[in-house]
């Protein structure tokens, strides 16, 4: 017996219900799986700017962490310098005011005549020769002449050499010397400074 037309309705209704239960089951499927495709490509995405903004700071950071690192390094080379150029006006002022006070030694003729001894018997301890040339200026050569004596009595004392020490009477010390004296062996290869500015500038090298 065949089926009637109500039941041929009735299985296509049924096999429509299927097919729609299906197909909705697949966009269901279809549907999940896109939104678990799209959340892991979001949370992807999300990350991968996340880490370009960290990686971005933290350059960032560097740079200024860099950047004070220079402006300190700059800062402090900055006020080392300004103290070095204060210290070296500082000494600069007192070696000036030494040397214009070195002027009232000279004025004292007694004490300024020990000061020459002690010169000259200095240099002879360092030239170690018999015969020494002795340059002074013009206007000292009678002090200096009666210092001598002083100096080669004392070389004479403490290390038993008869030393001969003449005053050069061509060639003197240049009018702006503070005074003082400059010695030199007989053929002018060793020579020591005894002036008073070689000294003031000796103590200006030490401080």
């Amino acid at each position: 017996m065949g089926l009637s037309d109500a039941d041929v309705e009735k299985q296509i209704k049924h096999m429509i219900a299927f097919i729609d239960q299906e197909a909705d089951e697949k966009v269901d499927e279809i549907s999940a799986k896109a939104d678990e495709e799209f959340e892991i490509e979001k949370t992807r995405l999300v990350n991968q700017q996340r880490q370009k903004i960290m990686l971005y700071y933290e350059r960032k950071e560097k740079q200024l962490e860099q950047q004070k690192k220079i402006q300190h390094s700059q800062l402090v080379n900055a006020a080392r310098l300004k103290i070095l150029k204060f210290r070296e006006d500082h000494i600069q002022t007192i070696l000036n005011e030494a040397r214009e006070k070195l002027s009232e030694v000279q004025k004292d003729k007694g004490r300024y005549a020990e000061l020459l001894s002690g010169l000259i018997a200095q240099g002879l301890f360092q030239i170690l020769e018999n015969y020494i040339i002795v340059k002074c200026l013009v206007n000292e050569v009678d002090l200096v002449q009666a210092a001598i004596p002083k100096a080669v009595a004392q070389i004479k004392e403490k290390a038993g050499r008869d030393v001969n020490v003449v005053i050069n009477d061509k060639d003197f010390l240049t009018a702006d010397s503070c005074g003082g004296i400059e010695m030199t062996s007989k053929n002018g290869s060793i020579k020591v400074c005894n002036t008073l500015d070689a000294r003031l500038g000796l103590i200006g090298k030490q401080l």
